[in-house]
């Protein structure tokens, strides 16, 4: 009887440490996945953007859809957040023409997700512009900011979504 308790013992204690030991890109992809739903706000310069994450691929993928509405240039953009082993992937599919590829870790605090560039696809010498890195920044369960780096040779530019959810 005392050797079944303390396999029972064993086995649930190992449990818990399992449940315990998730991994920091476990982490941020579960910091992630609590942007499902619809998202509106404005960029820096005052234009409304729409930004929806929805759960697919039986929730193994988040896909995020930006859509803007300047005037002379719509932002429709799509990026697929995954895990690849024990590392979060971000592949951003662009309005450039490229796929960049980026590596995701969580801030110890656990409200900050920054994803900084791998490497892409389509990415050529002669349009080398590309996103260089993603900042999501978790204020509480109904807002967060997203900042989106673009980097061209000896330039980058900055896009900031202050995004409220609506749904």
């Amino acid at each position: 009887m005392k050797r079944t308790n303390i396999a029972v013992f064993t086995v649930i204690a190992l449990a818990a440490i399992a449940a315990g030991a998730q991994s920091a890109g476990q982490k941020s992809f579960d910091a992630m996945k609590s942007l499902t739903g619809e998202w509106e706000g404005k960029n820096q310069t005052g234009d409304p953007v729409q930004v929806s994450y929805r759960l697919t691929a039986g929730g193994s993928a988040l896909m995020s859809e930006i859509r803007g509405s300047r005037q002379a240039n719509s932002e429709d953009m799509i990026s697929m957040i995954h895990m690849d082993g024990e590392r979060l992937l971000l592949t951003h599919y662009c309005q450039a023409g490229n796929q960049p590829r980026m590596r995701g870790s969580i801030s110890p605090d656990g409200k900050t997700v920054t994803f900084d560039f791998l490497d892409a696809t389509n990415l050529t010498n002669s349009q080398p512009g590309h996103m260089q890195r993603v900042i999501f920044t978790f204020t509480d369960r109904n807002h967060h900011t997203e900042e989106w780096y673009f980097q061209t040779p000896g330039k980058e530019r900055v896009e900031k979504f202050e995004l409220e959810k609506k749904s």
